[in-house]
C-alpha cells in the first residue's frame, strides 16, 4: 500500500487513551495487548483465579483479579470489570470476542461509568444480537435472507407452523444465539420437537434467551462472511470475504481468505450487502456479516458485532490491523483506509488448534500441556495464549491457539500450512493438529469443497487419531499404557521412534472430593466402544446435561443416551449397540470423567 493511504496508516495518532482494559483471556487478550503496545497505549489484563499464571496476564502492563474461575463470577461479571477499570484508571475497554463482546448491557454500563466501549453502539448490538430482529431489518433493507421466520415462535406449535412455511429440512435457531450455539437441525417433522428443545436450552444457557425461530436449512452451502469497518464519520467499508465452510457442530475449524469460489463480481456484490447491512443499523467499529453462498446466490445469515476469531486471515491478505482500526474508531478518529485502498493479496488459511479429539467426534480434551513449540518461518503466524505448563481447563472453550499462514495462492498456502502443522508440538494434550493435516491433504480440500462428508464420517475421523490415542495390538487387558519418544541411529542415520507400551507400576492419585462417581470401564484395545462390548464409556470429561432414556429400556444402535456438556459444547452420546439398558449410571448434573461407564447395554 502506497500514497495517501500508507501515510494515513503509518501516522501514529496522539494517545487517545492512556490505558485500555482488555475484558478477556487467552490468545485474543494477547492479540489486543500487542496492538495497544504498538500504538503506545497502556494495557490492563484481568484474570480469574484459575488464570493467575496465564500468559495473557504477563503480556499486559498491569493485571487485576476478577474472581473465581466460573465465568459468571469473573469474565462475565460486568460490575466487577467496571470496578476494576475505574480503579485502574482505564479510559476504554476492549471486550475481545465471546464473553461480554456482544452484550449491549455491558456496552451501556461502560458508557454510564464514563468508559469507552471499543465496539459498536449498544443499539446496533441489540439490533443484530436478536437474530429475528436482524432478519427483519435486513429484509426491510432489501438484503436477501434465508427463507423463514422473522419473529420467534411462541411455542412448539408455532415452530411447527414456521417449519411448514419454510419447508423441511429446517434449522431451529436461538434468537439471541451465535457462534454455533443454539442451532439444531430438523430433517423432518418428526425431529422438530427435539431440535426446538435443544436450541431453546442452549439459548437460555449461553445467551439467557430461550426464544427460538425456524428457517430453511440449506444442506451444504458455503459459509462466506464479509469483514466490515465503520466509523462515526459515516465511512463504511469492507475488507473482502472469508470462507468458513469447514465446521463441526456448526462451529468453524478452518477459515480462509479470499473465498475459493468468490469472483470479483460476487465480491463486489456481497461487499455491498455487508456495508448496506452495517449502515442499516448505524454500525460503528469492526463487524462481520455472515452469509450462505449457494452457487451464485448469497443469503444474509447474521451479523457478529465484534472482532471475529478468524479476523487474522483478513489481516494477512489486506495488511490492515483490524484491532487498531477498532481502537481508532472508538477514539472518534476516522478509518485509516478507504474502500479504494483495500487490496487482497495472496491467500491465507487459519487452523484452529483446539483441545479436541476429532477421532472421538470432536470431544473436548482438556488437560495439561507438558511441552510446547510453535511453528515459524516465512508467512507463518501463531496467535496463542498458552505455553508449556499451561492447563486447558473445562471451564472455558477448548482453543489452544490459531495457526495462520499466508502465501501467493491457495495451493502454496496449503503446503505452507501442512509444513507448519508438522512443526507444531503440543505435548500431553490431544488437539486437532492430526485432523487438520489429514483434511488439508484430501482431494476435497484441494477442490475447494466444503468437506462436509468427511466432517460427518466417523470412520474417516477415527483415522485422524494420534498414534498414542489407542493401545497397541495385543496389549494386555487392564494394562495402562504410555507413549515414549526415542531417537535411534541406524547406519549413522537418525530416526525418531515412538514406543507405546505398559506404564511403570504405580497407582493413580484418588479423585478429589467424596462424591460417588460412575465406575471406570475396563481397559481394552481400540479407540472407543465396540459392538461386542456391553459397557458404554464416556468419551470425555464433563457434566451430564440431559438423560434421554430410562434403565430397562430397549435401545437401538445410534439412539441418544445422554448429552454431556464440556468446554461450552453439548456432546450427544449414542448407543454403540442395540439391546436392553441393563445399567444407567448417570443422571442430570452428574460429573463424569473420560472412561466412566455411562450405561451397560445387554
Amino acid at each position: 500500500m502506497t500514497g495517501p493511504a500508507a501515510e494515513r496508516m503509518n501516522k501514529v495518532p496522539p494517545p487517545m487513551f492512556e490505558k485500555v482494559l482488555i475484558a478477556n483471556r487467552g490468545e485474543i487478550a494477547i492479540r489486543v495487548a500487542r496492538t495497544l503496545k504498538e500504538m503506545g497505549l497502556g494495557s490492563i489484563a484481568v484474570y480469574s483465579e484459575i488464570d493467575r499464571d496465564a500468559p495473557h496476564v504477563r503480556e499486559a502492563d498491569e493485571a487485576f483479579l476478577l474472581g473465581p474461575a466460573v465465568p459468571a463470577e469473573s469474565y462475565l461479571n460486568i460490575a466487577k470489570i467496571i470496578e476494576v477499570a475505574q480503579g485502574a484508571g482505564a479510559e476504554a475497554i476492549h471486550p475481545g470476542y465471546g464473553f461480554l463482546a456482544e452484550n449491549a448491557d455491558f456496552a451501556r454500563a461502560c458508557a454510564e461509568a464514563g468508559i469507552v466501549f471499543i465496539g459498536p453502539p449498544p443499539e446496533a448490538i441489540e439490533a443484530m444480537g436478536s437474530k429475528t430482529r436482524a432478519r427483519e431489518i435486513m429484509a426491510e433493507a432489501g438484503v436477501p435472507i434465508v427463507p423463514g421466520a422473522t419473529a420467534p415462535a411462541e411455542d412448539l406449535d408455532g415452530a411447527r407452523q414456521q417449519a411448514e412455511e419454510a419447508g423441511y429440512p429446517v434449522a431451529c435457531k436461538a434468537a439471541g444465539g451465535g457462534g454455533g450455539k443454539g442451532f439444531r437441525v430438523a430433517m423432518s417433522a418428526d425431529d422438530l420437537e427435539e431440535a426446538f428443545d435443544g436450541a431453546a436450552r442452549e439459548g437460555e444457557k449461553f445467551f439467557s434467551d430461550d426464544r427460538v425461530y425456524v428457517e430453511r436449512y440449506l444442506e451444504d452451502p458455503r459459509h462466506v462472511e464479509v469483514q466490515v469497518l465503520a466509523d462515526s464519520q459515516g465511512n463504511v467499508i469492507h475488507l473482502g470475504e472469508r470462507d468458513c465452510s469447514l465446521q463441526r457442530r456448526h462451529q468453524k475449524v478452518i477459515e480462509e481468505a479470499p473465498g475459493p469460489h468468490v469472483d470479483a463480481e460476487m465480491r463486489e456484490r456481497i461487499g455491498k450487502i455487508a456495508t448496506d447491512a452495517a449502515a442499516a443499523v448505524g454500525y460503528r467499529s469492526a463487524g462481520t456479516v455472515e452469509g450462505l453462498q449457494v452457487g451464485e446466490d448469497y443469503f444474509f445469515l447474521e451479523m457478529n458485532t465484534r472482532v471475529q476469531v478468524e479476523h487474522c486471515v483478513t489481516e494477512m491478505v489486506t495488511g490492515i490491523d483490524i484491532v487498531r482500526e477498532q481502537v481508532l474508531v472508538a477514539a472518534g478518529e476516522a478509518l485509516s483506509v478507504s474502500q479504494e485502498d483495500v487490496e487482497l493479496r495472496g491467500h491465507a488459511i487459519e487452523c484452529r488448534i483446539n483441545a479436541e479429539a476429532a477421532h472421538k467426534n470432536f470431544a473436548p480434551a482438556p488437560g495439561a500441556i507438558t511441552a510446547y513449540r510453535e511453528p515459524a518461518g516465512p508467512g507463518v503466524r501463531v496467535d496463542s495464549g498458552v505455553e508449556a505448563g499451561s492447563q486447558v481447563t473445562p471451564m472455558y472453550d477448548p482453543m489452544v491457539a490459531k495457526l495462520i499462514v499466508w502465501d501467493v495462492d491457495r495451493g502454496h498456502a496449503t503446503r505452507r500450512m501442512l509444513r507448519a502443522l508438522d512443526e507444531y508440538e503440543v505435548g500431553g494434550l490431544t488437539t486437532l493438529i492430526p485432523f487438520h493435516k489429514a483434511i488439508l491433504a484430501t482431494e476435497q480440500w484441494a477442490n475447494g469443497e466444503t468437506c462436509r462428508d468427511l466432517m460427518e464420517d466417523r470412520e474417516w475421523l477415527k483415522g485422524t487419531a494420534p498414534a498414542e490415542a489407542g493401545m497397541p495390538a495385543g496389549a494386555e487387558d487392564g494394562a495402562e499404557t504410555v507413549a515414549r519418544d526415542y531417537k535411534v541411529e541406524v547406519g549413522g542415520k537418525l530416526f525418531d521412534v515412538k514406543v507405546i507400551g505398559e506404564a511403570a507400576a504405580g497407582g493413580a492419585a484418588p479423585v478429589a472430593g467424596g462424591g460417588r462417581r460412575p465406575p471406570k470401564r475396563e481397559r481394552r484395545s481400540g479407540g472407543g466402544p465396540s459392538a461386542s462390548s456391553e459397557a458404554l464409556p464416556s468419551p470425555l470429561q464433563g457434566t451430564v446435561l440431559k438423560v434421554a432414556v430410562e434403565k430397562g429400556a430397549d435401545v437401538s444402535e445410534g439412539d441418544l443416551i445422554c448429552v454431556i456438556e464440556a468446554m461450552k459444547m453439548e456432546n450427544e452420546i449414542t448407543a454403540h449397540r442395540s439391546g436392553k439398558l441393563a445399567e444407567l449410571n448417570v443422571s442430570e448434573g452428574t460429573a463424569v470423567s473420560s472412561g466412566d461407564v455411562l450405561a451397560v447395554i445387554e
